[in-house]
């Protein structure tokens, strides 16, 4: 209804925005290590809407908030009028008026689109059924952490075109890195995404073999091969099943390549516990970083 500063998708934003916030991320992450930690957000309260369960992003934002001397409460879908009937554009006029910015996951991305648009504060994506920013963010910061910028950086998804996959999509036109998507036909990534990636003039290509889509790269990504809601798991299974990221297919990918799984990991599914334990695994640091780019994030929308 204003100009808030939303956070609904990385292709919502420009590169310098995007930069901007993950430099956020790395100052407040900085002041923690040094037991200096500002409050920019003393005295605001941000509202955590779950529909999906999550153990990061509920730690994360609950934590990253309060670090920044910010409330926090936290809905469960029970717990919302929004499991009971209330139109999701009441709800955003009424907590509007309680809070300064709204957190949501959930499962369809057409209620973050209405919260953002019929409130009168910060939206930000928690994860829909289509993309999931916060974590690509993370991610992003994490590989530069370890080996500088990702511009021009080969990254290889080996598994379901996910909502993950959507974002590591945006991701590479934003970041200006190549992607390379190995997922088998059935389980193609969004085409919604795919398109948007050509008309931006992204360098994104999808394979179906693992081994192709991870020669090379630098990065290698996966993520569980069934997610709640799902059906068919056990045939999701079979037809994932040559994408399993183990140690032969690590060792195709470049000597000083990280390994990336945004959690929680089904070991011996999607990866084996080899690659998720391995000297290339930086997943913790990966999963540290939620807390960190997220405070970056809240800070930029609340700014």
């Amino acid at each position: 209804m204003g100009a808030e500063r939303h956070f609904l998708d990385v292709s919502a934003l420009d590169t310098v925005t995007l930069h901007k916030i993950i430099g956020r991320g790395r100052a407040f992450k900085g002041e923690l290590a040094a037991g200096k930690m500002s409050q920019p957000l003393a005295g605001k309260t941000l509202v955590l809407i779950f529909e999906k369960p999550s153990t990061r992003t509920r730690v994360s934002f609950q934590v990253g908030m309060q670090q920044l001397g910010g409330m926090v409460v936290v809905m469960s879908e029970k717990e919302s009028q929004l499991g009971h009937g209330e139109t999701i554009v009441d709800t955003a006029r009424v907590l509007s008026r309680y809070a300064d910015a709204i957190m949501i996951r959930t499962d369809n991305p057409q209620k973050l689109a209405e919260l953002a648009a019929f409130g009168s504060v910060p939206v930000i994506n928690g994860l829909t059924d289509e993309s999931h920013p916060c974590q690509i963010m993370a991610d992003v910061m994490t590989f530069e952490e370890h080996r500088g910028s990702i511009e021009g950086k080969t990254v290889a998804w080996s598994g379901a075109g996910n909502n993950v996959a959507s974002s590591w999509i945006h991701a590479a036109v934003r970041f200006g890195f190549k992607l390379r998507l190995g997922c088998p036909a059935t389980h193609s990534p969004s085409p919604a995404a795919l398109a948007w990636a050509a008309t931006e003039g992204g360098d994104v290509a999808v394979v179906e073999t693992a081994e192709e889509a991870v020669d090379g790269a630098n990065l290698v990504v996966t993520d569980a091969w069934v997610s709640m809601g799902d059906e068919n798991p056990e045939m999701r299974h079979q037809v994932l099943l040559p994408f399993c990221v183990d140690e032969k297919l690590m060792a195709r990918a470049r000597p000083d390549a990280l390994f990336m799984h945004c959690l929680p990991a089904h070991r011996g599914e999607e990866a084996a516990d080899a690659v998720l334990d391995g000297p290339q695994s930086v997943i913790w640091d990966e999963a540290e970083n939620r807390l960190h780019v997220q405070k970056g994030i809240l800070s930029w929308c609340m700014s």
